[in-house]
């Protein structure tokens, strides 16, 4: 009767604990206002809003620190009122979090307003993301990229691909519907592996044409249909630097926004180093070389505006930290120092 009393008293106090759960109340009511249009739409005037213009997030530097506003909802109609606009602009918002005291987030793009009568009224400026991410705080850098996201997709979902008719998003903008075809449409990532290829004692690092000057990383690739993380992992670094994976091991994953909202997922892979050869595909990178452990930590020490020399060539230099490809490069010089 004990044994019967005390599971009880555990599945109880387990459920009690879930309740109370900071992390599945926040959970739950952010479902719930994705949900729930009315509901939604009340929360936007007590959240709070992320301003992007045309995409690129709205920041402040403040003491030469880069810092993310939060504008309130009274906030929001002060600048439409002096753009000229109505609130109804506070409509296109998309919902991205909230806050542990439940206080609801949103992204809303101004693109279309005039940028300089925002920024001068705000004292900040719209900038890239890509630029962005290097410098915003990294707690700021996962809210801007989801947004940002989430803000592209519904800029080029506005139409059925069946009907051609528009569609419709719902308040939260957590999926948008075409009413004469019935079909709803839900955001989507597209999966790409990111591996740090590495023979034992180097690892390897690339460079793509669009990428900063002097800055390396590790190989990606898109998943193609009906691949697996292992298969693509294996086919990428075939075809980018020719050669062949005998292990991989999985790190951890991360989105990212570009070039449109991507899961990375985060790979070391292991070649032989009697076979470690490179032979690199010209058409999809622009160099690709195997670095030591000390060139690897004398890199991580590098910022971009430090890696210029006097006769115009850069060091090599690696992601920042906000990048999934710092954290396995991080990883790998833990494992070779260990």
């Amino acid at each position: 009767m004990a044994a019967i009393y005390q599971a009880v008293y555990r599945r109880a106090s387990s459920l009690v604990c879930r309740l109370h759960s900071t992390y599945v109340r926040k959970m739950r009511y952010l479902n719930e206002l994705k949900e729930d249009d009315s509901l939604c739409r009340q929360a936007q005037t007590s959240g709070t809003f992320y301003l992007f213009h045309n995409l690129s997030p709205f920041l402040q530097e403040v003491e030469k620190k880069y810092l993310v506003p939060q504008l309130s909802a009274a906030e929001m109609k002060r600048i439409l009122k002096k753009c000229k606009e109505t609130e109804q602009w506070i409509e296109k918002s998309v919902l991205i979090g909230c806050s542990d005291k439940h206080v609801p987030h949103f992204a809303l793009d101004l693109g279309g307003l005039e940028k300089s009568v925002i920024e001068s009224e705000l004292k900040g400026s719209f900038t890239d993301l890509r630029r962005a991410l290097f410098v915003v705080d990294e707690k700021d850098s996962p809210l801007l990229a989801l947004a940002q996201s989430l803000l592209r997709w519904h800029d080029s979902h506005q139409y059925c691909s069946k009907t051609g008719q528009p569609t419709q998003k719902n308040v939260a903008g957590s999926k948008r519907v075409c009413h004469a075809s019935g079909i709803t449409y839900y955001p989507q990532m597209s999966p790409v592996v990111i591996a740090l290829v590495s023979d034992g004692s180097r690892c390897l690092l690339a460079r793509q044409p669009l990428f900063p000057q002097g800055m390396f990383s590790a190989l990606s690739g898109f998943c193609d249909m009906g691949e697996n993380v292992e298969e693509t992992v294996r086919r990428e670094v075939a075809e980018e630097v020719g050669l062949e994976v005998e292990s991989l091991q999985y790190s951890a994953s991360q989105h990212w926004p570009f070039p449109s909202s991507c899961l990375m997922i985060a790979c070391h892979a292991l070649v032989r180093a009697q076979q470690a050869e490179i032979s690199m595909n010209s058409l999809e990178l622009e160099e690709a070389r195997w670095f030591s452990l000390e060139e690897i930590v004398e890199g991580l020490k590098r910022e971009p505006r430090s890696s210029k020399e006097g006769d115009g060539s850069f060091l090599p230099w690696f992601p920042p930290k906000q990048a999934i490809a710092h954290r396995l490069i991080h990883e790998w010089v833990k494992q070779q120092t260990s």
